[in-house]
């Protein structure tokens, strides 16, 4: 089961005619999909089985959106595929994509990293040349999949770079 994304430590003070209060509270954020990632755990008879879930709907994932136009020569989502999944893997179990995808799960942590090789394949292209056409198809694909980001990082993360970012100066 992949690690909370967001950890908030609260403290908190109230005085009142019965005197002064102080509390801590420690919430954890997990991503809204890690609740079907549960579901499916529970149902999993040999928890060695659960990498293996994890890699067939993220290469599954990588297969449609290539049969839907979506592409990038990065060999980590070609001939690399399945080491790159395994750090995926990682990153997931480490709650990093309840953070930066709507969902924290395979098939939306597959489309983000796909949209971003794909934009940044296009960015390296002389600005004259680039496709406009191909690069809001991919801009869209990481908006649909990638999260807001809470306000404190909005400014550093991929969603500014690679879709706010984008749109503004390609007037997408």
């Amino acid at each position: 089961m992949p690690s909370c994304s967001y950890k908030l430590a609260l403290n908190y003070s109230c005085d009142s005619f019965f005197g002064e209060f102080n509390n801590q509270n420690d919430i954890e954020y997990y991503a809204k999909g890690y609740l079907s990632w549960l579901g499916m755990l529970k149902v999993t008879p040999n928890p060695h089985d659960v990498f293996n879930i994890f890699s067939q709907r993220y290469t599954n994932s990588i297969s449609e959106l290539k049969k839907s136009g979506f592409s990038a020569n990065n060999a980590l989502v070609n001939s690399k595929l399945e080491a790159h999944i395994e750090k995926e893997w990682e990153h997931f179990l480490n709650g990093i994509y309840g953070l930066c995808t709507k969902s924290g799960l395979p098939e939306e942590i597959a489309s983000k990293e796909l949209a971003v090789l794909q934009i940044g394949e296009i960015l390296e292209q002389d600005k004259a040349n680039i496709d406009l056409v191909q690069l809001t198809k991919a801009v869209n694909l990481l908006d649909k999949s990638s999260a807001l980001f809470a306000p404190h990082e909005r400014l550093k993360s991929s969603r500014h770079r690679l879709i706010d970012e984008v749109r503004r100066e390609y007037k997408l």
